[in-house]
């Protein structure tokens, strides 16, 4: 069985955005200090704790899971074309 690429790198951005987004928005509204994820502004360039903050959070968490779903698919299906056409 062959996996979409694509579907699968939407799924698991949608999943990984939507992480950063209520993960931050939760963190906001507990009024928490959020050093964990204060950390990812290191690699998200706009990132932070804050409503905004979660916006761009989500656009980068997309792009980013979006490019990991991406390739673990295309290996999948390349491990499964090498295991299963011998």
């Amino acid at each position: 069985m062959e996996l979409g690429r694509r579907a699968f790198g939407l799924a698991f951005g949608l999943m990984f955005g939507l992480i950063i987004l209520f993960g931050t928005w939760w963190l906001a509204l507990a009024r928490s200090d959020a050093y964990i994820f204060s950390r990812l502004a290191t690699f998200f360039p706009g990132y932070s704790v804050t409503a905004i903050g979660s916006l761009i959070g989500f656009f980068w968490g997309f792009i980013y899971g979006f490019g990991i779903g991406f390739v673990l698919a295309w290996f999948y299906n390349a491990f499964c074309r090498w295991i299963y056409d011998r």
